[in-house]
């Protein structure tokens, strides 16, 4: 029989391709990924049809911002969706390219007005305010569903415009929604679970067609309605589109930036010396801290995509039809740009981690809103008189896409 650690040196992408790689302790996988950072050329990674990992900060960086070359269509997810579910749902922002993913983000961006981000910023201070008023009052144990999910989830749905009636299933809805995305399950599971998780994208996306209409014909101050009665070159978004751009916001808006939250205070509680620094001057360190838990605990783990022109990037010549997997796990460790990448240093700068994209067309449009909301939620959670810290580890899903917390147990420091 040949050893493990035999087979992944005569085959080093193998170990990418294994489901168990993913359930190891993050430790294990950062170490993997730095022998393949230390490789002349990118590796091929035999999962499903197989692709080729790209995990040097420069050559995700290169990839994203040559979308003529490494296009996002049909999918940047693993495994990519299926003909029949993208007819059904449309096409998500993040699946598209060229004047299609253009014509969308235009429409998209001018409905985010200077009054509209404006409102949301003041919102996002008064919600995590409000938080925090209620885990002092309330004193809760678990930190993932009694904070982290709670503000993207209630900022989202107040900019959109969502009812309250409906927040409570949109919230069961996005976590059935993808709850399993990249997670190795068992045959019974994977037949059931796809269908879950489409029933739960389908309810929400009809749910928010539904408030769609009737704001077209009642259009009031919030994102729905700039989105639907948009002008941009005479279109505004469809039913379908609508849902589509929803689904994006909610399962990546909500769920990267809970998880980024979470993160964030377990590398707190693990870094006392950098949470002693953050504390001494929250507005001084505040940016520099969000940025360093973006980068430590990259959210999203990795993006794929197609190549669709001949290119060599990192001494390997790509061919049209071939997949490459940006992996930003391991762009935000490269040695190459980070001095000392694993440790968890506010100070660091410069930072420019790939956690929000490698630039080009598709970085991410909610990056400025998720820093606001980490910013004011640890400025509440740190600078109140009854200070938190995580207990234990965190429940990872093992998942190959996103760095996701299941729960956090988490504890105050005084009574």
């Amino acid at each position: 029989m040949t050893l493990p650690a035999q087979r992944h040196a005569t085959d080093p992408g193998r170990e990418l391709a294994e489901p168990g790689f993913w359930q190891q302790p993050p430790a294990h996988r950062l170490t993997a990924f730095a022998r393949l950072r230390a490789r002349d050329e990118p590796v091929f990674v035999p999962e499903g049809a197989g692709h080729w990992a790209l995990v040097r900060h420069a050559h995700v960086q290169e990839a994203s911002r040559l979308p003529k070359v490494f296009a996002s269509a049909p999918g940047v997810t693993t495994p990519e969706p299926a003909r029949w579910v993208r007819a059904l749902f449309g096409d998500s922002m993040v699946n598209l390219d060229g004047p299609d993913h253009a014509q969308l983000r235009r429409i998209v961006q001018r409905a985010f007005t200077p009054r509209l981000l404006a409102a949301a910023e003041a919102d996002i201070h008064a919600v995590a305010g409000r938080i925090v008023d209620d885990v002092l009052a309330d004193r809760p144990d678990e930190f993932v569903s009694a904070v982290a999910s709670r503000l993207p989830l209630e900022v989202i749905c107040n900019m959109m415009g969502i009812p309250e009636r409906h927040r409570a299933e949109i919230a069961d809805r996005v976590n059935h929604a993808s709850e399993n995305i990249g997670v190795e399950r068992g045959l019974a599971s994977r037949l059931r679970m796809p269908g879950r998780g489409l029933r739960a994208l389908a309810r929400m996306q009809r749910m928010v067609a539904g408030i769609g209409r009737e704001r077209r014909k009642n259009p009031t101050d919030d994102l729905i309605s700039a989105l639907v009665c948009a002008n941009v070159d005479g279109q505004a978004l469809g039913a379908r589109q609508l849902g589509a751009f929803f689904s994006l916001l909610m399962v990546a808006g909500v769920e990267t930036t809970r998880n980024a939250i979470t993160h964030g205070l377990t590398l707190l509680t693990d870094h006392p010396d950098q949470r002693e620094l953050l504390l001494s001057d929250f507005e001084e360190y505040a940016d520099g801290a969000v940025d360093e838990m973006i980068r430590h605990s990259t959210p999203i783990i990795q993006f794929r995509r197609t190549v669709t022109a001949e290119h060599t990037l990192g001494g390997r010549a790509f061919r049209p039809g071939e997949k490459v997997v940006l992996y930003y796990a391991s762009a935000n460790r490269d040695e190459a740009v980070f001095t000392d990448p694993d440790a968890f240093d506010i100070t660091r700068s410069p930072n420019p981690h790939l956690g929000f994209g490698g630039g080009g067309p598709h970085f991410c449009l909610g990056a400025h809103l998720a820093r606001v909301e980490m910013k004011a939620l640890f400025r509440e959670l740190l600078t109140r008189p009854v200070g938190l810290r995580a207990v234990g580890l965190p429940d990872l899903a093992g998942s190959n896409f996103d760095n996701r917390v299941r729960s956090l147990r988490f504890a105050f420091e005084r009574p």
